[in-house]
């Protein structure tokens, strides 16, 4: 076998890796591996050498649920580039350490392109598509902020304007920070959030936001009207982008949320990022989408659509039936 697996324990060599052939990949991030070992999960981050040279990197997520212990390997494995003698020699470094750990399978949702290339090239090593819906932003919204404030402005749904201007005409006010103790403000619409839009509430937004708030690469932004909390945005600024990660707001006649937004695309054009992520969004085809309110809220802003290829699965156990099964009962039951 070719390939080796070798732990990375150097930041800097990581990320210039990362940065160099997959900047979007947040989950790959070694910032997102210190959320996840802040919040209890046993973090792997492997180099893959193809002899002295480093072909990829896999950040590896043990997870332990009801459903049974995976590798989930979000926004990877990263490669310097797509070959099937790689997936294949890592697969066997994967079933190693898998029987060690007692994984079920494997889940990767690597940032390649939504093709039917990519497709092939999971089939020919044995991957299928994952029964779970989609995840980690495989379909996502972004804007690009290379205009002017008014170009942009101009970009946007003629309403999604008219939005803007009328909240700056009603006295809103937007306030920035980074100081974790004003997440408590975040959490008091989240819950309330999720339970409207029927989403399953994060669980590690406050570690999240102390890791990434650090390195001044997290931003808690709230809207007030009135001096009540209306709207609040958290925004990560990781490979020249900047992605609104997290989400809240309660009902108002007032378009807080709208100002919030705006305000978060004009601080990400101040750092010169050149992209905003507004991350997930629901598929056209999905009237029943739970998403389907909010992302005609961020398509509003003006932007494009990309498309990156669904999660797939290994299986390195029969009992992987157990959990294909349920979440392809979850998904029809769900109708998304």
């Amino acid at each position: 076998m070719g390939l080796r697996l070798e732990p990375i324990e150097s930041k800097t060599i990581w990320e210039e890796f990362l940065l160099s052939h997959a900047p979007q990949s947040l989950f790959q991030g070694w910032l997102w591996g210190e959320v996840e070992k802040k919040a209890g999960t046993r973090v792997y981050r492997f180099g893959i050498f193809d002899g002295n040279t480093l072909a990829g990197i896999a950040q590896i997520f043990v997870v332990s649920a009801r459903l049974g212990t995976f590798f989930h390997i979000r926004h990877g494995p990263v490669w310097k580039e797509q070959k099937q003698s790689y997936w294949k020699e890592f697969i066997e470094c994967m079933r190693l350490l898998a029987k060690k750990d007692g994984a079920w399978f494997i889940r990767v949702s690597p940032l390649i392109e939504n093709s039917p290339k990519n497709y092939e090239l999971m089939k020919s090593v044995h991957f299928v598509s994952s029964p779970t819906h989609e995840v980690d932003a495989e379909r996502c919204w972004l804007l690009d902020l290379d205009k002017t404030d008014e170009e942009l402005l101009m970009g946007m749904r003629k309403t999604t304007r008219y939005e803007i201007r009328l909240a700056q005409k009603s006295a809103v006010t937007v306030h920035k920070t980074t100081d974790g103790k004003d997440l408590k403000y975040f959490y008091k619409l989240y819950q309330e959030t999720s339970r409207r839009h029927g989403f399953v509430a994060h669980g590690a937004i406050t570690e999240e936001f102390e890791v990434f708030s650090k390195e001044n690469k997290a931003l808690l932004l709230l809207g007030f009207h009135q001096k009540e909390l209306i709207a609040s945005t958290i925004v990560l600024f990781y490979g020249g982008q900047a992605i609104y990660h997290h989400g809240a707001s309660v009902f108002s006649k007032v378009p807080v949320s709208h100002l919030v937004q705006w305000e978060a695309i004009k601080e990400a054009k101040k750092r010169g990022i050149k992209v905003y992520n507004f991350y997930g969004i629901a598929p056209d085809d999905k009237p029943k989408h739970p998403w389907r309110g909010i992302t005609l809220f961020k398509k509003g802003f003006g932007g494009r659509e990309i498309n990156y290829l669904h999660a797939h699965d290994y299986a390195l156990s029969p009992l992987y039936i157990i959990p294909k099964s349920i979440e392809t009962i979850r998904r029809k039951m769900r109708g998304y």
